[in-house]
């Protein structure tokens, strides 16, 4: 039946109908407009001339002519107005009616999303998250940690080193050489009595008596040697 009686239009096709039978009558309006403007101006140049002529029975009628014009291009005018707000209208109403199409189209994604969405579930897992997030902190922590103890003391104490060891050079200063100054009467070590040694030897040796008789032997033989 849809072949005989036409296919039913929707709002939108309406409107868009509307709006086109609406811009057509504005264009006759304007071209009526137009023409009567130009009359208008023909009826004033006929006034001119005819009173130059001194027909004034004739001006007079012209006269009642050019203002019943006058009036005409203003009602032309005004209705002009009037179907330009009423198209304004039909646009506002198709503006709506996306926008009505639109949140409709809205409503039924959010509608599915909800639908699908498990609120406990998520929220298990966004602790699991935060749990996880929180073990790999404590392990990036503790890991940045024994790294800085095991690297950074021993960094540490070579750029002391090397700090001291440049104050020294600006100053001129040698370490050696200060300390020499510091402490003049120190000399090296040196052995006076051989108790000492012999204790030593004693106490390496052991239970060993034949061993340690036969060391001290020979150190009492270097020592008379030396002398």
């Amino acid at each position: 039946m849809a072949f005989l009686f036409g296919s039913r239009k929707t709002p939108e096709e309406l409107i868009k109908q509307n709006q086109r039978a609406l811009r057509k009558v504005v264009r006759e309006l304007d071209r009526e407009r137009t023409g009567l403007e130009r009359q208008e101006k023909k009826i004033i140049a006929d006034i001119k001339k005819m009173a130059k002529s001194g027909q004034m029975d004739a001006v007079k009628i012209m006269a009642k002519d050019l203002v019943r014009t006058r009036n005409f291009v203003k009602k032309f005018i005004l209705m002009r107005a009037n179907i330009e707000a009423i198209a304004l209208k039909l646009q506002t109403l198709k503006s709506q009616a996306a926008m009505a199409n639109a949140m409709k189209g809205v409503t039924k994604a959010l509608k599915t999303m909800n639908r699908r969405m498990n609120l406990p579930n998520l929220q298990k897992i966004m602790m699991e998250f935060e749990r996880e997030s929180e073990i790999m902190d404590l392990k990036e922590e503790t890991i940045s940690d024994t790294i800085d103890d095991v690297i950074g003391n021993a960094d540490d104490e070579e750029e002391s080193d090397v700090i001291v060891s440049q104050v020294l050079d600006e100053l001129g200063i040698s370490l050696d050489h200060e300390l020499a100054e510091i402490t003049p009467g120190l000399d090296k070590p040196r052995i006076t009595s051989n108790a000492p040694v012999k204790k030593a030897v004693a106490a390496a040796a052991g239970p060993a008596g034949g061993d340690t008789d036969d060391l001290q032997a020979r150190l009492d033989s270097l020592r008379r040697d030396d002398d």
